[in-house]
């Protein structure tokens, strides 16, 4: 069965965001069925000049593996929850997986499934987030926040970051980025959403960092220093921290590691390379490196990591294959 995904739309929802749960995951080779409620079930009124009717009643939320709620427009929201919205999340069973996309947290953290959780919602909302929900850990700089059972993005456009971090946890990067050329859109996108917060004019001896990112993705495996990182964006070593994370959110550090990271499951999903080779390949200094990062940023070793996603990869072509003999 496919999984079920359940998208709670409410009065002055985006009509953008509201479709992007079901254009993502729809491409997904059938793994998912996104429906659409409301509360009531009955129409929902968009902050796009028009009313959108959802095919199915509340009655699907309790049968949902995944909710998202949908974003509203910021003069809809209240800090307490209102009766009908509560009365629709007390459908939804205790194991299923919540998420939203950029306003639609501050309906998870009115529910108080947020509190002392890490959460991230869009970045000119924030001083209002923190101002009515003082108990969530908030982090604007990112796009999405995945805290296991809870998951969190930013505005508009990062839902559609979200749905294809589900669809990479869930099954694999190669599904993820099928789904993603389907789509148009790029599979993984860099930086955060603290490139995308007004800031004041930057200074005049500062520029991009980008073309230096660039350049470091075609030598992952090479021991790259900061200084030399530096020295290519013709900066200082203090100027190129602070411009780097004003673009990206992070430090030149934390983003190289992600970097290696992400090349090494890739790697390690759609090779043959030992660990050993696998490690060298990105750039890190030994395997057990590889194997300390992973479990820190993944909870699972590179073994394990392979053994879930090659053996998915496995079941998913012998099942077309099968499929493909019974057309024949």
């Amino acid at each position: 069965m496919p999984h079920r995904v359940v998208v709670l739309a409410l009065n002055g929802s985006y009509p953008f965001e509201l479709g992007i749960p079901a254009r993502i995951l729809g491409a997904a080779d059938g793994r998912y069925e996104v429906v659409v409620t409301s509360v009531d079930g009955g129409p929902v009124r968009t902050n796009g000049g028009f009313t959108v009717s959802p095919d199915h009643g509340p009655h699907v939320l309790e049968s949902a593996d995944t909710v998202i709620v949908a974003p509203v427009d910021p003069h809809n929201l209240t800090r307490e929850l209102p009766s009908d919205v509560a009365a629709a999340l007390a459908r939804i069973a205790p194991t299923a997986r919540m998420a939203s996309i950029c306003t639609g947290g501050f309906i998870l953290a009115a529910a108080g499934l947020l509190d002392r959780r890490p959460a991230t919602t869009h970045w000119e909302c924030a001083p209002l987030f923190r101002k009515w929900y003082p108990h969530v850990r908030l982090d604007e700089r990112v796009l999405f926040v995945d805290d296991g059972s809870v998951l969190t993005s930013a505005g508009a456009a990062s839902g559609v970051d979200l749905c294809l971090h589900l669809i990479r946890t869930d099954h694999g990067i190669h599904l993820a980025n099928r789904a993603a050329r389907r789509c148009v859109v790029p599979p993984f996108r860099e930086g955060g959403q603290a490139q995308y917060i007004e800031r004041p004019v930057p200074e005049n001896d500062t520029t991009s960092t980008s073309a230096t990112r660039q350049w470091v993705l075609e030598r992952l495996g090479e021991p790259l220093t900061l200084p030399q990182l530096a020295e290519h964006a013709h900066m200082s070593l203090r100027t190129f921290n602070r411009r780097f994370r004003d673009e990206t959110g992070v430090a030149p550090g934390q983003w190289l590691i992600r970097q290696r990271l992400d090349r090494a499951c890739h790697l390690l999903e759609s090779s043959n390379l030992t660990i050993d080779q696998i490690a060298t390949e990105v750039g890190f200094a030994t395997s057990a490196s590889l194997r300390q990062l992973m479990h820190a940023e993944f909870g699972v070793s590179p073994v394990a990591y392979r053994r879930t996603f090659q053996a998915s990869a496995s079941s998913t072509r012998a099942r077309s294959a099968e499929a493909g003999t019974a057309v024949g």
